[in-house]
């Protein structure tokens, strides 16, 4: 049995006090292990929320990793650095990276391969647009944003990664992702993760990154191939957070 995974997203939201609130409420909240959390904050807030999480099961992630190990890169921040604060977790090649700040499939492809030379986990955001959709390119735009990361680093990096899918034509659009649409993109993913690997597809956690809330997570998580959520919106708030954690 693969164990589920939540994640929150904060995006660029929160200041250190209001960061702190919530990571202790998140805490005080969590009850029994009933699988992974964690919560990936801005690069400034990293210090602190690493003080607050430790010897809890909380984990802390970052929303994005150098592609290069160091030199003169102004404005990026190194694996080597995130590792310096036990951050177990990061998001690469997330829709908003790709959309608004260039990111492509090649460059995604090296910051995840940079995360994992510090062991820390890569999250590989992968999906489609509105237009692809339309288009029926859903598989086609995946299968480009996998096979870049196996081609540069091999199959068996995915045995310490993560996959969120993000269906970017239902974030923030109005439509919405029903419970099969999902699950069938989900499927999609590990099929063709297993025609590569068998025993890392069935490994795998495969998150849904399409504004799970708590009304709608419990029906997604219950799909075979969706292992649990990276969450926007609904992470800046512990109830909801919280609410969608305890739907596994």
């Amino acid at each position: 049995m693969r164990r589920s995974l939540v994640v929150g997203n904060w995006k660029m939201n929160g200041t250190l006090a209001s960061a702190e609130l919530l990571v202790n409420g998140i805490i005080a909240g969590l009850g029994e292990d009933r699988a992974d959390i964690a919560v990936c904050v801005p690069y400034v807030h990293i210090p602190k929320v690493s003080e607050l999480v430790k010897s809890t099961s909380l984990a802390l992630g970052a929303q994005n990793v150098g592609d290069k190990p160091s030199g003169a890169f102004t404005g990026e921040i190194s694996a080597a650095m995130l590792s310096e604060f036990n951050c177990k977790y990061a998001l690469v090649g997330h829709s908003e990276r790709r959309s608004y700040y260039g990111d492509t499939n090649e460059s995604v492809a090296a910051r995840f391969c940079q995360a994992q030379e510090h062991n820390i986990i890569p999250v590989l955001c992968v999906g489609e647009t509105l237009e692809q959709r339309e288009q029926d390119q859903t598989f086609a735009v995946i299968d480009a944003q996998l096979d870049a990361v196996i081609n540069l680093a091999g199959i068996a990096a995915f045995s310490a990664a993560v996959i969120a899918y993000e269906p970017v034509w239902a974030i923030g659009t109005g439509k919405t992702a029903t419970d099969d649409q999902a699950q069938e993109v989900h499927r999609y993913i590990r099929q063709y993760i297993a025609a590569k690997d068998q025993v890392i597809a069935d490994k795998i956690q495969i998150l849904y990154g399409g504004s799970a809330k708590p009304d709608n997570a419990k029906g997604l998580f219950a799909m075979p191939d969706i292992d649990g959520g990276l969450i926007g919106g609904a992470s800046l708030d512990a109830e909801s957070f919280l609410k969608i954690y305890h739907s596994i």
